[in-house]
C-alpha cells in the first residue's frame, strides 16, 4: 500500500510540475526564466529547475538577473520547492546557503499548494528591494540594512556586478 502511495504522490507531483511548466512557457513576467535542468542522458530533470529572477527597475537591484535552484521534493505541491540563490548571496533574507527566508516558501507558514511557479518568483523579486528586517537569515546584510543604508547598497551593487545583464 505505502509503495502504491508512493507512486501515486511522484505521479501527482511529475502532472503539477508538467502543468506548471507549460503554463510558465505561455505566460511568465519579462526578464523572468525557469527551466527544468537535464539530467546526465540528456533527458529533462522535471524535479530540479533553474531560474532567473530580474531585479526591478528603478531599485538597486535593477539590470542583473539572480540565478536560482529550484527543486520540488517528493510530496509537491504539498510541500514548498526548496528555493535556493548561490551560496554567499548577500542579502538579509537569504542564508549564507542560499536558503530564501519568505513566508511563502514555508510550509508552516503562508505555503499553499495553489501557489504557482510564476507567484514564487515574483514574490522572491519583491523581496530582493524590501527584505523583511523582521526575519533575518544573515546577519552582515541585515546589520547593514537596518542600520548603514550606505554600506548595504554599496554591497548590493558589487553583487550586482557578477549578474549583470549584458545588453
Amino acid at each position: 500500500l505505502y509503495i502504491l502511495y508512493t507512486d501515486m504522490a511522484r505521479d501527482l507531483r511529475t502532472e503539477r510540475i508538467q502543468q506548471e511548466r507549460k503554463q510558465w512557457r505561455k505566460d511568465h513576467p519579462f526578464g523572468f526564466y525557469a527551466k527544468p535542468t537535464k539530467a546526465s542522458d540528456g533527458a529533462l530533470d522535471l524535479h530540479n529547475w533553474t531560474a532567473g529572477v530580474p531585479g526591478k527597475q528603478g531599485t538597486i537591484w535593477e539590470n542583473a538577473t539572480y540565478p536560482l535552484t529550484i527543486s520540488f521534493p517528493e510530496d509537491y505541491p504539498a510541500k514548498p520547492p526548496k528555493v535556493r540563490f548561490p551560496n554567499n548571496f548577500y542579502h538579509p533574507n537569504v542564508y549564507p546557503s542560499g536558503t530564501i527566508c519568505l513566508s511563502i516558501l514555508n510550509e508552516e507558514q503562508d505555503w499553499r499548494p495553489a501557489i504557482s511557479i510564476k507567484q514564487l518568483l515574483m514574490g522572491i523579486q519583491e523581496l530582493l528591494d524590501t527584505p523583511n528586517p523582521n526575519s533575518p537569515a544573515q546577519e552582515p546584510a541585515w546589520r547593514a540594512f537596518q542600520k548603514s543604508p550606505e554600506e548595504y547598497e554599496k554591497k548590493v551593487k558589487s553583487q550586482k556586478l557578477q549578474y549583470s545583464n549584458k545588453n
